[in-house]
C-alpha cells in the first residue's frame, strides 16, 4: 500500500448473516427488498466469498467488517444459529486467511432493535435480565474468536418505529433506556479490550442529547448515501438533521472531537463512496479521521456479485484519489 493512504482504514462490510431486518414475509420482495426478510438458513456463497476476498486484497482493502449475526454456531448460545452457520473453528480459519492477506478482520453484531432478527427469541426480550446476559456472552465470545480485536462494531442504527413499520414484532428503546443499553454494550466491549464502534444516525434526531452524552471513546460512523454534498453547514443548530443533508454530521462531530470512520455505499449510487471521501477529507480533522467504510448492504450471494465487486472497485478508486491528491500536494510544495 502506498504511503499516502497507509494510515487510513479502507474497510468493506461483508454479511455472513443477513438476518438483520424484517421478521415476516413482505408483499413486495422485488429488487433489493427480496433479501431483507429473515430466513432460517445461512445466505452466504462460499465461492463468491473467496472471489471477494481476492478482490479486496487486490483493491488495497485493509479491513473487513464481518456482520456475524446468527451465522456462527456460538458455543455460548448455539440456539440462535441458522442452518448452515459456520463453526467457531471455521470462522477462525477465515480470520487467519484475512490477516495473512493484510486485512484486519473486525466483528459486527448489530444490537439495534430494528436490526436484531438474528438474535432469535432474545430479540423479543430486549432490556431484560436474560437479554443482557446473552448480549454479554456473545460480545465476550466474539471478542475471543477475533483475538481481542482493535474495534468492535455494535450497530445501533435506525431504532425507530418507522423503520419497523413492516415488522410483526416492533420495539424501540428511547430516552434513558436507549443510552443505558448502549453504554452496557460499550462497557462489555471495553471489558474485553476492544474499542466500540457504532452507526451515528441517532444524532440526526437528537443532536443535543448525542453531543452531551455520547462518550468520545466510541468510534462514530455517520452515514450518507446520496450524491449532493452542497448544503450549508447549519446542522449544529438544535433541530433534527434531515437525511438529505446528514453528511453535515461529519463536520459537526469533527468539531466536537469524535473519532470517525465515515461510511458510504453503492446502495443508491455508484458515486457516493468517492463523494464521501472527498467531503470528509475537506471537512473532518485529520487526527480524528480513522478511515472509511464501504457498505454494499447486500447478502454474499451470486445474484449480488456485480454490486459487491463494484463496491470494492469504488474503494480502490477512492484510494487512488487520495494518493493522487497527496502526490500533487507534495509535488507543488517541491516546485
Amino acid at each position: 500500500m502506498d504511503d499516502a493512504t497507509s494510515d487510513l482504514l479502507w474497510a468493506n462490510l461483508i454479511h455472513l448473516s443477513h438476518n438483520m431486518w424484517c421478521d415476516r414475509p413482505l408483499d413486495d420482495q422485488t429488487g433489493p427488498m427480496r433479501h431483507i426478510v429473515a430466513q432460517p438458513f445461512l445466505r452466504f456463497d462460499e465461492g463468491l466469498w473467496d472471489e471477494l476476498v481476492e478482490a479486496m486484497h487486490g483493491a488495497g482493502v485493509n479491513a473487513v467488517v464481518l456482520d456475524l449475526g446468527d451465522g456462527i454456531r456460538y458455543e455460548s448460545h448455539p440456539e440462535i444459529a441458522v442452518d448452515g452457520a459456520w463453526t467457531p473453528e471455521r470462522l477462525r480459519s477465515e480470520l487467519k486467511r484475512l490477516r495473512a492477506l493484510g486485512m484486519e478482520p473486525i466483528p459486527k453484531l448489530n444490537f439495534s432493535t430494528a436490526h436484531d432478527a438474528w438474535l432469535g427469541p432474545y430479540a423479543r426480550m430486549v432490556s431484560t435480565r436474560d437479554y443482557y446476559r446473552v448480549c454479554a456472552d456473545l460480545i465476550c465470545e466474539v471478542s475471543e474468536l477475533f483475538d481481542r480485536p482493535r474495534l468492535f462494531h455494535l450497530g445501533m442504527d435506525e431504532e425507530t418505529a418507522e423503520h419497523q413499520r413492516n415488522y410483526a414484532y416492533a420495539v424501540m428503546r428511547q430516552h434513558d433506556l436507549w443510552w443505558d443499553d448502549l453504554l452496557f454494550y460499550v462497557a462489555e466491549v471495553e471489558r474485553m479490550g476492544s474499542r466500540a464502534w457504532i452507526w451515528s444516525d441517532y444524532v440526526w434526531h437528537h443532536p443535543e442529547m448525542f453531543y452531551a452524552r455520547m462518550p468520545r471513546n466510541v468510534v462514530q460512523s455517520n452515514w450518507y448515501y446520496g450524491t449532493s454534498f452542497d448544503a450549508e453547514p447549519t446542522s449544529a443548530e438544535p433541530e433534527a438533521y434531515e437525511y438529505a443533508r446528514a453528511y453535515l454530521a461529519y463536520r459537526d462531530m469533527s468539531a466536537r472531537g469524535f473519532d470517525q470512520i465515515p461510511t458510504g455505499s453503492n446502495w443508491s449510487t455508484p458515486s457516493n463512496f468517492e463523494g464521501t471521501v472527498r467531503y470528509c477529507l475537506q471537512h473532518v480533522r485529520r487526527d480524528g479521521l480513522m478511515g472509511f467504510l464501504q457498505t454494499p448492504w447486500l447478502p454474499t450471494l451470486p445474484d449480488c456479485r456485480d454490486r459487491h465487486l463494484a463496491a470494492i472497485e469504488q474503494i480502490a478508486a477512492a484510494r487512488r484519489l487520495v494518493a493522487g491528491s497527496q502526490s500533487d500536494t507534495t509535488a507543488a510544495s517541491l516546485a
